[in-house]
């Protein structure tokens, strides 16, 4: 089952720390949806995902919000 993670009005590096905590509960393969207003996600959530092992997708940006797909490892 895919999720969803709404991150808006999070700053850095809030957004990071409960994508983790949310991939963590999730199987290998599934996928999150996460909404961030913080434009330092951009950086962030690609290198996190380098180092944790799972695959960043996509960023879709939306005005001020920024859609990030991340499949977990």
């Amino acid at each position: 089952m895919d999720r969803d993670l709404d991150c808006e009005g999070l700053l850095c590096p809030l957004p990071v720390l409960k994508a983790r905590k949310t991939l963590l509960a999730m199987t290998a393969g599934q996928t999150v949806y996460i909404r961030t207003t913080d434009k330092m996600a951009l950086i962030d959530l690609p290198h996190f995902c380098t180092e944790a092992g799972h695959h960043y997708l996509s960023a879709t940006e939306n005005g001020p919000v920024t859609t990030h797909v991340i499949k977990r490892g």
